[in-house]
Order: C-alpha cells, then sequence, then structure tokens
C-alpha cells in the first residue's frame, strides 16, 4: 500500500520548457551580476550551466536568484494541473508528499510557493535535493524513505527520467515513468495514477 508519493518536478509535475526557456535564461541572465556581488567563479558556473550540471553550488546560486525573481513578480512557477489536483487528492487522503528534485530545496518551493495553480507548499512534508545524493544512485531514495519514516515499499516515485526510477525501484521503491510527450512511459499525466 502506498503510504508516500515522491516526486520529480522538471517534466513530471512541471513542464521542461518552463524550466529550460524561462528559469535557466533568467538566472543566466543575472549570474555575472550575482557573482560580482557575491562572489564566485563566473567562467566555472555558466560552463556548469552550459553542460546543465547537476552541481549544488550551481543549483543554489540559481535558486536564489530565481526567489528575488519570484519575490519580484517577475517569475511564476508552472505546474501541470493534473499534477496539482493530484497532489491536493493526495494530501487529502493523508498520503506523505515530499520532492526529489536536483535543483536546490530553495528553487523546489518557489516553484510551488508561486505556482500556476496556487500556494502547493503547505502539501509537501518533505524536500530533497542533491545534498541528499545523486538522483540515479538507490542509496539517495534509501535515505529519503529515512527522513520521510516510511519504508521504501511504501513509497511512490515519479520521474521522467527511467534511470531515477530504475534507482529507485532498486532502493525497495515503487516507481512509474511520467512521458507527457512521447507516450513512451508508465503513463502520461498524473491523472493516471492509480494506487
Amino acid at each position: 500500500m502506498v503510504k508516500a508519493i515522491l516526486t520529480d518536478i522538471e517534466g513530471t509535475t512541471s513542464s521542461l520548457a518552463f524550466v529550460s526557456e524561462t528559469l535557466f535564461p533568467y538566472a543566466r541572465a543575472r549570474l555575472p551580476a550575482y557573482v560580482a556581488e557575491n562572489g564566485g567563479d563566473l567562467a566555472q558556473l555558466l560552463a556548469w550551466m552550459d553542460a546543465d550540471a547537476k552541481i549544488t553550488e550551481l543549483k543554489a546560486i540559481q535558486g536564489d536568484i530565481w526567489s528575488h525573481g519570484y519575490a519580484a513578480g517577475e517569475l511564476r512557477g508552472h505546474v501541470y494541473p493534473d499534477a496539482a489536483a493530484a497532489l491536493r487528492r493526495w494530501h487529502a487522503k493523508s498520503l506523505t508528499l515530499a520532492v526529489f528534485s536536483s535543483g536546490s530545496v530553495a528553487a523546489q518551493k518557489q516553484i510551488f510557493r508561486h505556482s500556476d495553480q496556487g500556494d502547493l507548499t503547505p502539501l509537501f512534508s518533505g524536500w530533497f535535493d542533491t545534498t541528499t545524493g545523486p538522483k540515479r544512485e538507490a542509496m539517495s531514495y534509501v535515505l529519503i524513505a529515512d527522513s520521510l519514516g516510511i519504508s521504501p515499499a511504501s513509497t511512490l516515485f515519479l520521474s521522467d527520467i527511467v534511470a531515477e526510477t530504475d534507482a529507485a525501484k532498486a532502493a525497495g521503491m515503487k516507481a512509474l515513468v511520467i512521458d507527457r510527450e512521447q507516450g513512451r512511459g508508465d503513463i502520461a499525466s498524473f491523472a493516471d495514477i492509480e494506487l
């Protein structure tokens, strides 16, 4: 029986285009000013951005830049309506909801707090990023389950990346691949999930 749902963000609850066409360009344009004010190696940060590297330091800086954008009303988080509806439904059924994304915890909270579906942060009990471990390693999912106090076997992980769902399964979790565009995943939307 599923007691907890752990979800990815990019490509799962939120569109890939929102991240690649809105968030990344927003952070890139403001990175030089951020580095001038806070220090850091601009060339290295830009190289990591170009490579879409999942570097914790980069994700924290991007999250800080985005936080200012959300606060200023320049950014609004995208969440698919079917994802928001399912998250609300599951929360009402007292399921534990958590996020595991390569984006920093601060950035995760901003997307859901300032989403086009309203403030969804009260629905979540846990937030996890790469400080927990890589998303493609089973041990990360074991640590998340331990942190939530729920067995991996009672946890369902949702992602658009097969290597991530494979890692979750290796940790003992149930996992589904969401493929909203190609139709090659286990499901095409949150509305397809039967618990």
